[in-house]
């Protein structure tokens, strides 16, 4: 690795431009799912922008999942960014301010890989939904998830390169171009991550995604990737890192992604209201067969995947097949990392007529994921880890 202490401040202008998603009444297909490499059956819960997620199936059939089927979750137009023009500033609270281009990042660090699942805050929003409503959110069903494999530069390489400091309650906040005119005011995206958490040994600055160049729609040329946190912490077309005491006043740090109470006026809250979204939660899901399925009488193979929160690991997938009232363990999968979900599958035999399958996971502390959705539901439908429920019939 270079020595990066002495790397001048990089003077050259930033080429960023938008790729805008129009309506494709006006431009037929610009907001397809080709348009961003993604699957023709993609299901397009927005179109600008886009947010898209695969059918729950296809997840089940892989446990890397493809870049054309991985979700897409978007709060703005996708940046383009040259990566030859791409540039990483690094400030605040650190001895050496750096500047870090695409070459260095690629040629100058050690590289590194982690295999991570990222999941969307409002992944299962589609069940509380059913609760009460939630006005202005994407109804995510099961697919608002996936699992790839990211290569690049630990943050944490980057961060002592700068000479961070390291003081008490110091966080690590991101920058990006992407403009969201859902901000309260309209801003660009921001996020940030405790100092502690950025210098793991798992926290990227990937250039890679499935051994491949990390692509626009998904947030290339570089993206932050935060294993174990929620997706809205890993940061697309990261521009700026700054090291500062306390949280990033970004609206999607301060006032968004946040588990409100059930009374909350999500429109009016304050700055720092409710709980910061940051460790993912225990959780499992069922992807094949899912709700509203019919399946023929007889062996019936029913797959699926647990996660666990933060620096945790699933142990134990219970199933029934009678809305509860036995159970059955799943066959566990090894999973690909400590940071990727972990498949389940199990065989059973049904009969003609109505079948409802429960799922419910254990970590390895012993802890169980809640069982009621309703008693997680909140103003905007973040992180429902409730009991996975399929309603099949089976003629």
């Amino acid at each position: 690795m270079g020595n990066h202490r002495h790397h001048r401040r990089a003077t050259e202008e930033k080429r960023v431009t938008i790729v805008a998603s129009t309506d494709s009444e006006t431009e037929p297909g610009t907001d397809s799912p080709a348009t961003w490499g993604k699957r023709d059956d993609m299901i397009v819960r927005a179109r600008s922008p886009y947010n898209a997620e695969p059918p729950a199936a296809v997840l089940a059939s892989s446990d890397i999942t493809p870049v054309e089927a991985f979700y897409a979750r978007n709060h703005g137009a996708i940046p383009d960014i040259a990566a030859q023009q791409w540039r990483l500033q690094v400030s605040g609270c650190v001895d050496t301010p750096l500047t870090l281009t695409y070459d260095q990042l690629r040629h100058e660090f050690e590289q590194h890989e982690v295999v991570a699942t990222l999941a969307c805050a409002g992944n299962r929003r589609a069940e509380m939904l059913r609760v009460q409503p939630i006005p202005g959110k994407e109804p995510w069903e099961h697919g608002a998830i996936s699992t790839a494999r990211w290569g690049g530069v630990r943050l944490a390489d980057f961060l002592q390169a700068a000479g961070t400091q390291h003081s008490e309650g110091l966080h690590v906040a991101f920058e990006a171009p992407d403009v969201a005119p859902e901000a309260r005011p309209v801003q660009t995206y921001g996020s940030s991550i405790p100092l502690s958490k950025a210098m793991s040994s798992e926290v990227l600055l990937a250039w890679q995604m499935n051994s491949e160049p990390l692509p626009p729609a998904h947030g290339g040329p570089v993206r932050v990737v935060v294993p174990g946190y929620v997706g809205a912490r890993s940061v697309k077309w990261i521009t700026a890192v700054t090291v500062q005491p306390g949280p990033s006043e970004n609206y999607f740090q301060a006032r968004d992604y946040r588990i409100l109470p059930p009374e909350a006026d999500p429109d009016s809250v304050t700055s720092g209201e409710g709980i910061a979204l940051s460790s993912l939660t225990l959780s499992c899901d069922i992807l094949d067969p899912t709700d509203g399925d019919h399946v023929p009488p007889g062996a019936l193979t029913i797959r699926g995947y647990g996660l666990a929160g933060d620096g945790r690991s699933v142990e134990r997938i219970d199933v029934s097949v009678d809305d509860g009232l036995t159970w059955q363990q799943a066959v566990l999968q090894s999973p690909a990392s400590a940071w990727s979900w972990r498949p389940w599958s199990l065989t059973v035999d049904v009969e003609s007529g109505p079948l409802h399958i429960i799922a419910r996971a254990w970590d390895d502390t012993g802890a169980l994921q809640p069982e009621s959705v309703a008693s997680l539901w909140n103003p905007r439908g973040y992180g429902n880890n409730a009991w996975a429920r399929a309603a099949l019939c089976v003629q």
